[in-house]
């Protein structure tokens, strides 16, 4: 049925309009159009945007998708949850990823698992397998879907155990318990060792091993205790108990070899993790191997990745040590030597300048002794006479200066450069 349609109306004019939609004119544009069962215009060439049209709010599908989004970013349980479920369509992504469904008996969840998430996994995910993932719920926009972006998973089988793991360790680190501000230095050069562990496993002979070959005169001192079962973590408290009432212990490790969760599960005790803390001296954890955490590993002031490891952690190399002695004792003869060797060749070079300072001092005073000679002969009578002059002495023997001194008829001598004549004065001029 013809009809026209203005927006924002639910009657016609012109006829009306029928329920499979009628052409009418939208009043939001004024242009004949085709109007919708619903009675909003869907106009030729009209772009899918977001806006008004009449009294209709219009959203794109990325709103309706951003929308859900923000709704599901700002529910708290969504965004940090465990979900239990099934594994199906496993696929491990050449890019690294992983994608998978988790499934239980009536509903189904997508969920991805990075690369960098993924890496760290210590299982296979493979279909069929009931998993505990931990992540968030969050839309994948492109392909407008909810999933689980998921960052931890275990085996259920291993789920709950692990699932009080991370519940003890959030407590204990809410706690202070963890704080790397309180953790303790170890000793550069322990006289003695605690080591708590089963006196009979391969770890105990491992770290006596290590530490006697690095360090052959360390006191090791084993205090005995159970690594494995339900009386494991009281008996392993009771040694750090006994470690406490040995006076001259420097350090402690506490451990086991590798084995199962359930084998190391002792190591994640609340009270092992105080009695650690309780320790007077450091103390190290060395449970299981490189890829295995324990409780008892944050609570230590120092982790050891394995036994042998933490007796090389505890202990310094004495090899290193008697050869880095060698090339202080190398490097300290080299040192005197050199010095030895400057010092003499400073007495040479003082002992060269003295000597030219007595030469130069004993050839200044030659020359001036040449000098005061030279002045001395140069004022002594004789010489002088040798140059021509004569000296003229009376009958006395007095030295004649003048011609009044002597008259006519006196007798004097006159001593010449070599030689005396005596002389009788005929005439005396004076004047």
């Amino acid at each position: 049925m013809a009809g026209r349609y203005k927006a924002g109306t639910s009657g016609a004019s012109d006829g009306g309009f029928g329920p499979h939609g009628s052409i009418g004119t939208c009043g939001a544009c004024g242009s004949d159009g085709i109007l919708s069962a619903s009675g909003i215009p869907n106009l030729p060439g009209m772009p899918q945007m977001a806006g008004k049209v009449g009294s209709y709010e219009i959203f794109t599908v990325s709103e309706i998708t951003r929308r859900v989004a923000r709704a599901l970013d700002r529910d708290p349980v969504l965004g940090d949850i465990w979900v239990n479920g099934e594994i199906a369509n496993f696929t491990h992504h050449s890019s690294g990823h992983i994608y998978f469904t988790l499934k239980d008996d009536s509903s189904r969840l997508r969920a991805v698992m990075f690369r960098g998430s993924n890496i760290g996994l210590r299982f296979r995910p493979a279909d069929g397998m009931r998993v505990y993932a931990h992540g968030y719920v969050g839309v994948y926009e492109r392909g407008g879907e909810y999933q689980l972006y998921v960052d931890l998973m275990e085996p259920a089988g291993l789920g709950e155990l692990y699932l009080a793991f991370q519940q003890l360790r959030a407590k204990l680190e809410a706690e202070g318990l963890f704080d790397p501000a309180a953790k303790r230095p170890l000793p550069k050069f322990p006289r003695r060792l605690g080591v708590i562990t089963s006196p009979t496993g391969a770890a105990v002979r491992d770290i006596i091993t290590v530490t006697r070959r690095r360090w052959p005169g360390i006191d090791i001192l084993v205090i005995p205790a159970l690594v494995q079962g339900s009386d494991a973590p009281a008996s392993i408290v009771q040694a750090f108990d006994r470690a406490g009432q040995v006076p001259d212990i420097d350090v402690i490790i506490v451990g086991r070899g590798g084995g199962s969760a359930e084998e190391l599960w002792a190591f994640n005790d609340e009270e092992v993790a105080r009695a650690i803390r309780r320790s007077r001296v450091p103390v190290v954890s060395a449970v299981g191997h490189e890829t295995d955490f324990t409780i008892a590993d944050f609570a230590a002031d120092v982790r050891a990745p394995t036994p042998s490891a933490a007796a090389e952690l505890v202990v310094p190399d004495a090899s290193a040590y008697a050869h880095h002695v060698e090339l202080l004792e190398a490097r300290l003869v080299r040192t005197v030597r050199m010095r030895v060797m400057q010092r003499r060749q400073y007495v040479d070079e003082l002992s060269r300048r003295l000597i030219q300072a007595i030469q130069t001092k004993l050839r200044t005073n030659k020359d001036r002794l040449e000098y005061l000679g030279r002045m001395l002969d140069a004022l002594d009578p004789e010489a002088v006479l040798g140059r021509g002059y004569a000296i003229c002495r009376g009958q006395d023997g007095t030295v004649l200066r003048r011609a009044d001194q002597v008259a006519g008829g006196d007798e004097v001598t006159v001593q010449l450069g070599c030689g005396e004549l005596g002389c009788t004065i005929h005439d005396v001029k004076v004047g």
